[in-house]
């Protein structure tokens, strides 16, 4: 088990912010992707927090195919929809000024829906749907991504990960937020595995030849390569119903992409043909339904918590003691972290460092 330490929050939101300004992403467009950044770590889902910060964001400003100006292009627009080109800038960014919109829609005609081309990795999903229940409204929000995941009786990454997120206002302390990929697992976690120097669990990835791989470290080159694909929700085949997860990221993928005429499948893998890395282009969608235009937000609230607190109050399997609702363990984690601090491994540590030092900024991290 990898030893980790904890880092203050505001130490390292100040860090990533003056980070990402250092590589020329405006200060008000660094606060959103440092937010974006850390609310993933807050929820205690790390694949998509600090872990990410430099090989996913700013390795790719660095390589060219990523833009730290983000020009957040309205292409056409009705009452209720909106179609936003993002010019390849920072995805956080683009995510939260699209929801923002799909929102203000919803406050004034009870829904509201963007879709977004040109894009790039948005951060977790999450964010973006509970930005809509803090305004009492559904929140829905979807992506597709660079190809990892074969088709029910294929061998070949041809789909993203391509997460279906919902979030939903409850009268509790936490709202529902549903928030996972349509592949068994994403490409995150396997990083994850080949920082902590883990196997992938058998099942998860298959090779060519259809059989099961658990190198982490030769996973995500191989997925990069396209000789391994992540298995869908349910797994190979269709006795486990592998076939739901394949159509679910279907369905991802072409409302992240017939919508706002993005694009899609393997034009989306980050490489030209002569195998240079070239901005990926990713599409999103964001919905907001505002429940108040229903049978009012109160009343839905109230209806939702029932709902979820009947089914923690069910029968329990042997060797279990509780049972969960989404979003409840994540609001768990926050609870632990919160006076802890961001949980920072060896590998993260060093990324940290060396951003730090080559741009010169004043800080003395804990680890050091």
């Amino acid at each position: 088990m990898e030893t980790k330490t904890y880092v203050s929050w505001d130490l390292m939101h100040n860090f990533l912010v003056d980070a990402f300004k250092g590589y020329g992403v405006p200060a008000e467009d660094a606060e959103i992707v440092a937010d974006v950044i850390l609310e993933s770590d807050r929820r205690g889902i790390e694949s998509h927090g600090c872990n990410r910060f430099k090989p996913i964001y700013i390795d790719r400003i660095v390589a060219g195919i990523q833009n730290s100006l983000t020009k957040f292009e309205i292409i056409r627009e009705t009452p209720t929809t909106a179609v936003i080109d993002g010019h390849n800038g920072m995805g956080q960014v683009i995510g939260y000024k699209s929801m923002k919109l799909a929102i203000e829609k919803a406050k004034k005609y009870g829904m509201g829906m963007v879709a977004v081309r040109n894009s790039t990795h948005y951060g977790i999903a999450g964010y973006y749907t509970t930005m809509a229940t803090e305004e009492n409204m559904i929140g829905i929000t979807g992506t597709n991504a660079r190809p990892s995941i074969a088709p029910t009786f294929g061998v070949e990454n041809m789909l993203g990960t391509n997460p279906l997120t919902i979030g939903l206002p409850t009268d509790e302390e936490f709202p529902f937020t549903l928030d996972c990929a349509t592949s068994i697992t994403q490409r995150g976690k396997i990083e994850v595995y080949a920082r902590e120097g883990k196997d992938t669990p058998a099942g998860m990835v298959i090779g060519r030849d259809g059989t099961a791989l658990t190198d982490s470290n030769q996973i995500l080159k191989d997925l990069t390569t396209g000789k391994a694909a992540l298995a869908p929700l349910g797994g190979i085949g269709e006795e486990m119903g592998g076939y739901k997860g394949y159509g679910y990221a279907t369905v991802v993928e072409i409302l992240s992409a017939a919508l706002q005429s993005g694009s899609y499948l393997k034009m989306l893998a980050g490489l030209d043909p002569e195998g240079r890395k070239v901005p990926y282009r990713l599409g999103h969608f964001f919905i907001a339904i505002d429940t108040e235009a229903f049978m009012g937000a109160e009343a839905f609230k109230k209806t939702a918590g029932d709902i979820l607190r009947t089914l923690r109050a069910s029968e329990k399997a042997p060797g279990h003691n509780r049972i969960y609702t989404a979003g409840e363990k994540e609001y768990l984690a926050w609870l632990e972290l919160k006076d802890k601090g961001v949980p920072v491994g060896k590998s993260v540590q060093k990324e940290l460092i060396e951003v730090r030092d080559v741009l010169n900024l004043p800080y003395v991290f804990p680890f050091e």
